[in-house]
């Protein structure tokens, strides 16, 4: 062996180390002609607006579906190397913690600032509402309307006893509520008002929202709390039986009164995440999801409100009534709905 092998030795060595020195985490490259969808929502129409989005730009959607709290963290796991351009899911509440994970990011748009009112979208930039949906109450028309029953807190009062069927207390939308209640009426009154509420129901809390007012007309329950867009689809069905029960199903949009605050909204919102590879697909994706296109696709396709005024509304929609709806405080509701849950539960609501 020569006197220079030791050194040769020791050169393979660290050629052989190299690639240990390269970053582990390296940004996910741009593909221009792609944006890349992480939804929580799971509806067949918003593939439709993913289709109308492609055919007007030439960008692909590549969607990713998965439950919302699910696709925060895969983002926040992924890093750098996330492939997530958007993020699309529903409650307002969600979309707060999203921001405060540190997995999103503000975009400056001149259309999503014209569009979209003020309080459907962060100050900040960091989500815009798409859509909504209000929480109602419904009973049946057959029995007439029922008497003292105009705001959520007379859900609590002891003449509905036994009438009132409603899913889980921690179901987002329950919980969305209940924390509109807290930032309105303090904590106290929300307790009272949660314990009123378990004591009136007709049954123990089960199913979705669709399951409480099928349970109406059976007489299973009198009441229900559920999602206008719910009972929209079955106006739009072509089955005659869930139009006879649209038809039967009456809602009351609740604290509509003067002063009063109006009724509970929720929001489907879209954000541009952090590490978005695609940035300017994405903001078009974004910008494009306010286009009276788009908007009809949720207002038609989908039963729910749109954010965009001047986009019509599916008949079914129509037919239930106009409302003025509550303020969102996306901020406000995630601040309060881990102690919403935990006074819901403490009240007996399960």
């Amino acid at each position: 062996m020569t006197a220079t092998a030791p050194r040769r030795l020791m050169l393979a060595a660290l050629l052989m180390a190299a690639p240990a020195l390269v970053p582990a985490a390296q940004a996910q490259a741009p593909n221009r002609g792609e944006v890349a969808v992480y939804s929580a929502r799971h509806y067949d129409t918003d593939r439709r607006l993913y289709d109308a989005f492609t055919r007007e730009t030439g960008i692909r959607v590549r969607l990713i579906e998965g439950d919302a709290d699910q696709l925060v963290e895969r983002i926040r796991t992924e890093g750098a190397n996330s492939p997530a351009d958007v993020l699309i899911t529903v409650d307002a509440a969600r979309l707060a913690r999203a921001k405060d994970a540190g997995v999103t990011q503000g975009v400056r748009s001149a259309t999503l600032e014209e569009r979209i009112p003020a309080g459907l979208r962060d100050a900040e930039g960091h989500w815009f509402a798409v859509s909504q949906r209000a929480r109602v109450i419904m009973y049946d028309k057959t029995r007439g309307v029922p008497q003292g029953l105009a705001r959520y807190e007379d859900l609590a009062n002891e003449r509905f006893r036994g009438q009132i069927c409603v899913r889980a207390a921690n179901h987002p939308y329950n919980v969305s509520l209940a924390a509109s209640i807290l930032a309105a009426d303090g904590a106290a009154a929300t307790e009272a008002w949660a314990r009123g509420v378990a004591a009136n129901l007709a049954r123990p809390p089960q199913g979705g929202d669709r399951d409480q007012f099928r349970a109406i007309p059976p007489g299973q329950c009198q009441l229900a709390i559920s999602n206008t867009y719910y009972l929209g689809h079955f106006g739009a069905s072509q089955n005659p039986a869930d139009r006879e029960l649209f038809e039967r199903i009456g809602v009351i949009f609740p604290n509509q009164g003067a002063g009063d605050r109006g009724t509970h909204v929720n929001i489907s919102g879209v954000a541009l995440v952090r590490t978005s590879p695609n940035r300017d697909n994405a903001v078009r994706f974004m910008e494009f999801m306010t286009t009276t296109e788009a908007q009809q696709i949720f207002a038609l396709g989908n039963m729910e409100y749109p954010v965009v005024s001047g986009v019509p509304l599916h008949p079914a929609l129509r037919a239930m009534g106009e409302f003025r709806a509550e303020p969102v405080h996306a901020t406000q509701s995630a601040a309060n709905a881990a102690e919403a849950l935990r006074i819901m539960q403490r009240a007996g609501w399960r």
